[in-house]
């Protein structure tokens, strides 16, 4: 059985349950491969205040152990993509915790009510995938917000109010817009750099090199790269051979969209709707019997 700790995050504190068992943590068997790397813990995050997680920018919350990763994804979703990086994921018994981009989002919702079918965190990237460092502060607010609607949208009910800036650039203002709507912020620990044009080899090398150095983290990938695709089974393989244990990500509290932005995404979908249908092509196309 998973062991679960809550992250109570509070007037800049992290208050955490008893850590006392968190060293000797260990996935349950993942049936059908026993070399799966799976679940080790998973952790509940209160995001009150908007507590800031990932070393590369947010050095306030280290909750991670040695030897513990969390896996990650941004961008997405794509069919092929992102559906490749699922079946990954579930031979290997895996969660992780997805930043799609609300454009997307609606685009593709069969696809990201897949992922969260599937039990892994979805919380969102903005809708456009802008600079919000560069953008005005009404823009920047306005791309959060329309991006966690999208994503509402898409999914068919609310997800984790979790948000991880593109580009990984924030404004003072995107901060504090952040703290107010009680909504945490991820970096990351370990870039994978899988958006520049590589191998699946190289992508696997630099995250394993660089977990070395470190001995945790948080990994960022991204869900819409044909080589991370292919990438995944040989890193989720390569994390199981070295003895890592990952750790799933969830929310204590569902994000709380705002109206206005809800129905700003209605009129800029036009009645697109809000799912295709999913039953299978057997239930909507059958041969039938004709007359010769």
């Amino acid at each position: 059985m998973h062991s679960a700790i809550r992250l109570a995050c509070a007037s800049g504190l992290a208050i955490l349950a008893s850590c006392a068992d968190l060293a000797s943590a260990s996935a349950a068997p993942c049936v059908g491969n026993a070399q799966g790397l799976g679940v080790a813990r998973t952790v509940e995050i209160d995001t009150t205040g908007a507590p800031g997680f990932g070393f590369e920018h947010y050095k306030s919350h280290d909750f991670l152990e040695a030897g513990e990763v969390v896996l990650t994804f941004d961008d997405g979703p794509l069919p092929s993509h992102t559906r490749t990086i699922l079946k990954a994921l579930a031979d290997h018994c895996a969660k992780a915790t997805f930043f799609p981009v609300g454009k997307l989002a609606v685009g593709y919702p069969e696809v990201l009510r897949e992922v969260l079918k599937a039990g892994h965190t979805v919380g969102a990237h903005t809708f456009n995938h802008i600079d919000l460092a560069k953008a005005k502060d009404e823009l920047a607010v306005e791309e959060i917000e329309r991006g966690f609607s999208a994503v509402k949208r898409g999914a068919g009910l609310p997800t984790a109010p979790f948000f991880r800036h593109p580009f990984l650039r924030h404004s003072k203002a995107t901060l504090e817009h952040l703290a107010t709507r009680n909504i945490a912020i991820f970096s990351t620990d370990i870039d994978s750099f899988d958006f520049k044009v590589q191998s699946p080899e190289k992508i696997v090398d630099t995250v394993m090199k660089k977990l070395e150095k470190s001995g945790k983290g948080i990994i960022l990938m991204h869900d819409i790269q044909p080589s991370t695709a292919k990438a995944l089974p040989m890193l989720l393989t390569s994390l199981k051979g070295k003895g890592y244990k990952l750790v799933h990500l969830t929310a204590k509290d569902p994000v709380a969209t705002i109206a206005r932005f809800d129905q700003s995404i209605e009129d800029s979908v036009k009645g697109l709707p809000a799912a295709l249908d999913t039953r299978p092509t057997s239930s909507v196309v059958k041969t039938v019997k004709t007359t010769p």
